[in-house]
């Protein structure tokens, strides 16, 4: 992305940072058809035995039978090894004299990446320590230390990569001058609304088709009931990947109609429809998480949730577009690096706060939050770049 934002001028970047991030994101389509299917049949190493039902897009497999949960990881060598050497022999690194650190030869630049990413493991490991409950392992610390958690890893890793001593220092401290732009916190925000919402749905559309739908709600005694197994429930692997997909392969989509329209206004429709799509999805799930039929109930859950993950990719190409005009070229890359960074914990916030919910009997409410946070970034959105007062017009 850095090299893009180099690469091609302005009024290009939203379609090709659309389509850059946007066919990346179809991995989590490929992961979604891909994997389930090279589990039924041996490529590498021995078979488990499968102690519950479970289901593919090729159909449903019984407790009993043999699996290959290996190849789940052992089926991407497929891909990485010829493209690490399509990367190698074809790929330019785009240097530019003022921006780019003299990274020396291979091993001295595999050197420095290893050495940073170890610095962020150390910290994210540090961080799942404390979150962890004690019989995983983990410190236990209650569920709302999350957030601070979160925050202090971000801020840690930051720290740290900073005290790394040579040209990484200068060229970091040169990138970490985008921390003194508003602009970046802002985009950080209205990004995590796009992109944060996609990747975290991913896994959540999935969760609530299987715990909300796939069970019947039966109120006995007085107490509502959720462990009955609804027949009717939906195929949940065989509809879980089209959200991530119309997600990932729309958001090129977005990105050339940020170029026509401007990328601000993009996204303002996009705010629009996600916090009214939202409260669409809220409303279902709450009417179907209270009914012996749940399926009833199915058809326009699944529909509007498509509408959510269709509007997340159109921002997405969107927001990218503004990144790239409200900064300047030499910060541009780490600002996309840096909100994409910040909205990947989404994978992490949107599907947790949807099992808490669910735990709560109340599964809505997490849409409703996720609702009201899209408006807030629908305000930002208006007041910095479309409102009277914006500092950048429509970027």
């Amino acid at each position: 992305m850095s090299n893009i934002s180099f690469f091609y001028p302005k009024r290009k970047q939203g379609l090709a940072l659309g389509l850059n991030a946007g066919l990346g994101n179809a991995g989590v389509t490929t992961m979604q058809l891909l994997i389930p299917a090279v589990m039924t049949f041996g490529v590498i190493g021995g078979s488990m035995v499968l102690q519950k039902d479970s289901g593919t897009l090729l159909g449903k497999i019984e407790a009993g039978t043999q699996t290959w949960i290996q190849n789940a990881g052992f089926v991407w060598l497929v891909f990485l090894i010829p493209l690490g050497f399509l990367i190698w022999f074809g790929m330019n690194n785009i240097a530019v004299d003022h921006v780019s650190p003299n990274i020396g030869n291979p091993a001295a630049a595999f050197g420095k990446i290893l050495g940073m990413l170890a610095i962020a493991f150390g910290t994210s490991i540090v961080g799942l320590y404390i979150i962890l409950p004690s019989d995983s392992s983990g410190l236990g610390a209650p569920s709302w230390a999350k957030w601070p958690v979160m925050a202090a890893v971000l801020a840690g890793t930051v720290w740290l990569l900073k005290q790394i001593p040579g040209a990484v220092r200068t060229n970091l401290e040169r990138q970490y001058r985008i921390f003194g732009n508003k602009h970046t916190w802002i985009m950080s925000v209205i990004y995590t609304m796009t992109f944060g919402s996609f990747i975290g749905y991913s896994a959540a559309f999935a969760l609530a088709m299987k715990v909300v739908f796939g069970f019947k709600h039966i109120e006995i005694d007085g107490v509502l009931t959720h462990d009955t197994v609804n027949p009717d429930g939906p195929p949940v692997l065989t509809c879980a990947w089209m959200g991530a997909f119309i997600g990932a392969f729309i958001r090129p989509v977005g990105g050339w109609i940020a170029d026509k329209v401007g990328g601000a206004r993009v996204t303002q429709y996009v705010a629009l429809v996600m916090t009214v799509s939202a409260l669409g999805v809220a409303y279902y799930l709450k009417q179907a998480y209270q009914s012996e039929t749940p399926q009833d109930y199915f058809v326009p859950f699944f529909l509007i949730f498509l509408v959510l993950f269709a509007a997340s990719g159109i921002g997405n190409g969107s927001t990218f577009r503004t990144i790239a005009n409200v900064f300047d070229r030499e910060q541009a890359g780490p600002v996309l690096g840096w909100t994409s960074a910040v909205a990947a914990y989404g994978a992490f916030i949107v599907p947790q706060q949807f099992g808490e919910q669910i735990t709560a009997g109340k599964p809505e409410i997490a849409l409703g939050a996720f609702a009201v946070f899209y408006l807030v970034c629908l305000v930002l959105n208006w007041w910095y770049y479309l409102g009277p007062k914006a500092e950048f017009k429509n970027p």
